[in-house]
């Protein structure tokens, strides 16, 4: 693709989400990713054929703007929008510009969805844990597929914040009619110096991937 993400050195789980995705869902499925940022996620979905619901609400993030990079400092970045455009996807990917929690879920239903360390976000914190999981849960259609990293407690203040949380805290969201397909989790690691974060820092980061098991009577009636 033309264009790097600014987070495309930070590490993620989302291979394994790809190959869930591909085990558990047709080609072609829609993908709604909560967070899309400047695409990180976004672009390699619609690369791979997937149909892709966007979800964010940073204008810089959608749209470009100048950012403070850690090394060469204030700089031009471009958007999601912009990316899309320079790849030729965006007949692909369908932006909704809203709070996650404020849209129906009817509207941005899709066979699987995705976020990427959107929950420890002190913005975040005003909401429970739980309406957070339970709405992407709300999202993924029958046989779909629910994929979320996160951040784990690092700092003794996280520890009293849910949102820092851990793959078998989340488990207890997941009973019938849902199964645990994957949890992973890292040790402590220093990430590099990023966008919003100028010097270098500690994580843990936890995985957990979940498939939605249909009932005898769901049948896939959305449009795709």
């Amino acid at each position: 693709m033309p264009t790097a993400s600014l987070w495309e050195r930070t590490l993620t789980f989302f291979p394994q989400f790809m190959r869930a995705l591909k085990e558990n869902c047709e080609p072609g499925a829609t993908v709604t990713v909560i967070g899309a940022s400047d695409g990180k996620f976004v672009l390699p979905l619609a690369e791979a054929g997937y149909d892709v619901i966007a979800l964010e609400r940073d204008p810089i993030a959608l749209n470009g703007g100048e950012v403070l990079l850690p090394v060469s400092g204030i700089a031009y970045a471009p958007g999601l929008v912009e990316r899309l455009d320079a790849a030729n996807l965006h007949n692909q990917v369908r932006i909704v510009c809203s709070d996650f929690l404020e849209v129906a879920p009817s509207f941005i239903s899709a066979d699987a969805v995705w976020t990427s360390c959107s929950w420890h976000y002190s913005a975040n914190h005003r909401r429970p844990l739980s309406e957070f999981v339970k709405r992407m849960q709300q999202l993924v259609r029958p046989g779909g597929v629910f994929g979320a990293e996160f951040m784990m407690p690092v700092e003794p203040q996280h520890r009293s914040i849910e949102h820092y949380t851990a793959p078998d805290r989340l488990t207890r969201y997941f009973d019938t009619p849902w199964n645990v397909l994957l949890t992973l989790q890292t040790n402590t690691f220093t990430e590099r110096a990023h966008v919003g974060q100028p010097h270098d820092h500690t994580h843990r980061m936890g995985l957990l991937i979940a498939n939605r098991q249909p009932g005898p009577d769901e049948r896939r009636t959305e449009p795709r």
